[in-house]
């Protein structure tokens, strides 16, 4: 594939769930040897470090939402650091809890809104994260990203969303945990969303050659979303919202294969790596791993790992 410009943003954000641990992220993905493994492709890699929140109000005492202002910080800073990036290659952002989504997606979207072209978001998560701070029973933002970013209310205090993402150009894989309210929201809505049993059924490469072909077709720009708990626990231990029954390793590339075929992808989050809750480092190495695969590393070029 042709070298691009890989831009790594830290952005360990920890606001967007009571557990915490996730701050820890970003530098395990430089311990795993991301910058490495993208440089050996070919591709140009330009670490920025790690960012903090933009200045923010205390937070409040009388709301059920977890650390809501620090949260807004962060997207405000996300926002800036995803325009400023995007004019100038391919943004990977190193979470940090998928809160981090409310301003990466924004921010590309904001971006592509100005040089014209539609922006599509690809989901891999076991949540659909369409939660508002409203209809959240648990206060954690992290499950509101895709609430945001396409325009749903209850977003107080949040920078207000000028280019909210097309229902129809978004894609979740992976689903196999939503609550009965966001359920009945997400039914109403022109999301492609498909759950484990769907692909159990017909395989995960249907719905998403479908979707990839749609962005094609329409000429737009592919944010990919992956959150560690797409993949099974089993083989990606180091998350705070373990789910059971998740994509297997094969499933993990397979989907990471595809989009570097499209050669769609414009901008990646690698989000919800709990560096405390890992094995010998084994969950960032495979996300390291998925990303390499999203950015040309072919089956036959993956080296052996051993974690003994």
């Amino acid at each position: 594939m042709t070298a691009k410009r890989c831009i790594l943003i830290g952005a360990p954000v920890d606001s967007g769930k009571r557990r915490t641990g996730c701050l820890m992220g970003p530098d395990s993905y430089r311990t795993a040897g991301l910058a490495e493994a993208l440089s050996d492709l070919g591709h140009i890699v330009e670490d920025l470090g790690n960012l903090s929140p933009a200045e923010h109000a205390p937070e409040p005492n009388d709301t059920h939402l977890h650390q809501p202002n620090r949260t807004i910080g962060w997207t405000n800073r996300l926002i800036r650091a995803a325009e400023q990036a995007m004019p100038r290659g391919l943004p990977i952002f190193l979470g940090g809890d998928h809160a981090l989504a409310l301003g990466s997606v924004a921010g590309v979207t904001n971006h592509a809104a100005r040089v014209g072209r539609p922006q599509f978001v690809l989901w891999l998560d076991a949540h659909s994260d369409y939660h508002t701070p409203e209809t959240s029973a648990s206060g954690n933002l992290h499950g509101t990203p895709l609430g945001y970013v396409t325009g749903r209310g209850g977003f107080a205090g949040f920078p207000v969303i000028t280019n909210p993402v097309k229902q129809r150009n978004i894609c979740i894989l992976g689903l196999r945990s939503v609550d009965r309210a966001e359920r009945e929201a997400l039914q109403q809505t022109k999301i492609r969303f498909h759950d484990m049993r769907q692909i159990d059924e017909t395989g995960i490469a249907r719905p998403l050659q479908a979707f990839l072909d749609t962005v094609a077709k329409e000429n737009g720009m592919l944010h990919v979303s992956l959150d560690v708990d797409f993949l099974d626990p089993s083989i990606a231990p180091a998350v705070g919202t373990t789910v059971p029954g998740g994509a297997t390793i094969r499933e993990g590339h397979l989907v990471m294969e595809m989009i570097c075929d499209s050669g769609l992808m414009t901008s990646l989050d690698l989000v919800e790596l709990n560096p405390f809750l890992d094995e010998r480092g084994r969950t960032a190495q495979l996300m390291v791993d998925l990303a390499a695969s999203a950015l040309g590393r072919r089956v036959f070029d993956r080296p052996t790992r051993s974690f003994s």
